[in-house]
């Protein structure tokens, strides 16, 4: 047969993966315009304001959540700043009693949810709850400072929030050892005077990278604020989609709560930036500690176990007491749909985000051009943006495309609102990051040199990838596999406002409780998400730990 003749075959895998080889920023913008999609849609609506709406902002809602989101991270920043920094400096650069125990499980409040820690002081110091009874019955205490309060609401998300400070501080002092400490001694400069002069602004570029990622973590908290009915941009999104009806409402406070996000976004990139500026010697290799003795030692000591008890301990406990009492008569059928919704949705989506991720951080390997580079920073965004601003941006296009749709065919309702797919675009968006990093890291451990020996070899493009690249990025694939599995199982307000009917999951149960203060009934299902955060909090504990003997 004439070869001219033959009929045209389908291309194959490899002639894909060259295509797509050839031009890899093509294949890593669809991946980006899933965060910039949203932010654009939310950004317009703030180019054609309803006047109406906004003078009814203005006057009956805004202040307040200026007021009240401006206290909050002012109050959280500084409590995680104290908190983390004091901390770190203990457990790296110092040796007391319980040194090595608190190294690690001072880590550990990451693996619950700042709501769950939230439901658990709230129905322990409310005015009915055991404490401030046992307070009244045996002490004759009639009166606490009112855990439903702003200081209420600040101290617990200081007690969720602290390991990120703690994690990136104990991370510079260790770099840079007690011997610079050492010297200003030396010169005559005090011990205490010394931390304040020498190690503090060295450890200045890490200690402001945990904070700003605090910092967005309580910008993007929905869950807290909710428990404690403490009103911020978060929940004012819900309320005004919810409540209110009003999806103009909604989107036009996500753009305002965008702006603040940015701000703390590039912050947060400028402290990035000049990570470095921490000294690291050989001498930091094998540390010498400073020896506490004494009401040095007791106060360490005490310091440590009272955070670690307050943030992880007392909340784990009074969770399994809960979850054990209720547990009879609550579980049901029910549960295993929640727990099956829960494993379905982290599943698909950590799958999603992991593959997206792949695909972006390979691209970026292939053709390590600036605008590549901006393109993956405009894809991993969405970690910065809380869940019910991504809701309600990718929820407003999809709603766009149904009607067009409905239009273009006659169909008499919607194909793609309310779906699962609202859901998992918007999981791919806000836990892009989370899988981007690790494979980013992986694939910047394997050297150029592995690819030229595989291309002469003659294995290139897809077989290539499969081959050698994907064996040797094992662990980080099952890393951002893990963390995006557990971020999404403990993700909230992406799940509460786009879920299809029936579709609750354990957050979503954990949720309904609280709200009707059924604290004990709250409990069962949030011990299931504590037991689950504790797999990538395991593996970031000994990675750490690892790293850093």
């Amino acid at each position: 047969m004439n070869a001219a003749a033959a009929p045209a075959r389908a291309p194959t895998v490899g002639a894909l993966f060259a295509s797509w080889r050839a031009s890899p920023w093509l294949a890593a913008l669809p991946i980006a315009l899933i965060t910039a999609i949203p932010v654009a849609v939310l950004l317009g609506h703030l180019l054609h304001p309803d006047q109406a709406i906004w003078q009814h902002l203005w006057r009956y809602v805004l202040p307040e959540l200026l007021v009240n989101t401006a206290w909050l991270t002012f109050g959280v920043g500084l409590g995680v700043t104290v908190l983390g920094v004091s901390l770190a400096w203990l457990t790296a650069a110092c040796d007391y009693p319980g040194r090595r125990f608190f190294a690690w499980a001072l880590l550990l409040p990451l693996a619950l949810p700042a709501y769950v820690t939230a439901f658990v002081w709230l129905g322990l110091l409310d005015f009915t709850g055991p404490v401030a009874l046992w307070l009244r019955e045996t002490w004759g205490i009639a009166w606490l400072p009112p855990i439903r309060s702003r200081g209420g609401v600040i101290l617990v998300m200081v007690l969720a929030l602290y390991p990120y400070v703690y994690l990136t501080a104990r991370a510079a002092f260790q770099g840079m050892g007690p011997r610079l400490t050492e010297a200003a001694q030396s010169l005559g400069v005090p011990r205490w005077r010394a931390f304040f002069r020498v190690a503090l602004p060295m450890a200045r570029p890490g200690i402001t990278a945990g904070l700003m990622l605090a910092l967005m973590e309580t910008l993007a908290d929905f869950g807290t604020v909710s428990v404690f009915n403490y009103n911020t941009f978060t929940t004012a999104i819900y309320k005004a989609w919810f409540s209110l009806f009003s999806l103009p409402a909604a989107a036009q406070l996500a753009a305002i709560l965008i702006f603040f996000v940015f701000v703390v976004a590039v912050l947060e990139n400028l402290a990035r930036s000049r990570r470095n500026y921490a000294l690291s010697t050989r001498a930091a290799q094998t540390p010498v500690r400073i020896a506490l003795k004494g009401w040095g030692a007791l106060f360490a000591l005490l310091w440590s176990g009272l955070v670690f008890g307050l943030a992880f301990v007392i909340p784990v406990i009074q969770i399994a007491d809960w979850a054990a009492s209720v547990y009879a008569q609550d579980f049901d059928a029910r549960y295993l749909g929640f727990a099956w919704h829960s494993l379905l949705l982290s599943g698909l989506g950590a799958l999603l985000v992991v593959g997206l991720a792949l695909v972006l951080s390979y691209a970026q390997r292939l053709q390590p051009t600036p605008a590549m580079r901006l393109t993956a920073r405009l894809a991993s965004l969405g970690y910065a943006l809380p869940g019910t601003v991504l809701a309600v941006g990718i929820f407003i296009p999809i709603a766009w495309l149904d009607n067009r749709l409905i239009d273009l065919f006659g169909l008499d309702g919607q194909i793609l609102g309310g779906t699962l797919l609202i859901m998992l675009l918007a999981y791919c968006a806000r836990f892009l990051a989370v899988g981007f990093g690790p494979l980013e890291s992986g694939l910047g451990r394997i050297t150029r040199s592995v690819d030229e020996a595989a291309q002469s070899l003659g294995v290139v493009g897809g077989r290539r990838l499969a081959r050698i690249h994907l064996p040797m990025l094992r662990a980080s694939l099952l890393t951002a596999l893990a963390l995006a599995f557990v971020d999404i199982m403990k993700e909230l307000p992406i799940t509460l406002m786009t879920r299809p009917f029936g579709w609750d999951t354990l957050a979503v149960r954990v949720f309904e409780m609280t709200s009707e203060g059924e604290w004990e009934r709250a409990a069962l299902p949030a011990a299931v998400i504590v037991l689950v955060g504790l797999l990538p909090t395991y593996w970031l504990i000994k990675h750490t730990e690892h790293a850093h003997t």
